[in-house]
């Protein structure tokens, strides 16, 4: 014959004697993970912030492309001296000098095909390379670039 047994009333100990309870109240841990989760539902989408930037569509150019023409280099030195490649030039001579060294490699023709980087020393006034910027939209160059760095 076999047993069975069941715990029907408390055994001994008194009337409030809870006795040991070996089940975990899980009740509290819901809780800290429901606040937990609104907490981030709410924080995340104000940490990402968006800019909308209408890029144009990345197409590979095809085989038989011509290559992009070199640009053409102006540096502009602390004291406010500007050089052409290695030609010395000044902010009146910028527009005659960029179109001799244009036609001299070759690249003569509409100011839209043709690109100009600008490099300047670190102690470059502000208003020295905003004044070689200004000579060149007022020429008509739009295609310009800035380098922080050198290019190898």
């Amino acid at each position: 014959m076999q047993a069975m047994a069941a715990k029907l009333a408390g055994g001994g100990g008194g009337r409030y004697d809870l006795g040991q309870n070996s089940e975990i109240n899980v009740t509290p841990f819901v809780d800290i993970l429901l606040v937990l989760l609104i907490i981030f539902m709410v924080a995340v989408p104000m940490a990402v912030t968006s800019i909308k930037i209408d890029l144009p569509p990345a197409v590979p150019p095809p085989p038989n492309a011509p290559k992009p023409k070199e640009p053409v280099f102006i540096s502009i030195q602390k004291s406010g001296a500007i050089f052409i490649a290695d030609k010395q030039s000044s902010l009146d001579n910028l527009e005659y000098d960029l179109n001799a060294k244009f036609t001299a490699t070759g690249q003569a023709g509409p100011k839209d095909d043709q690109r100009i980087m600008i490099r300047a020393d670190a102690d470059v006034l502000y208003a020295d390379f905003m004044g070689v910027l200004n000579q060149l939209q007022t020429s008509g160059w739009f295609k310009v670039g800035l380098i922080n760095e050198d290019i190898h």
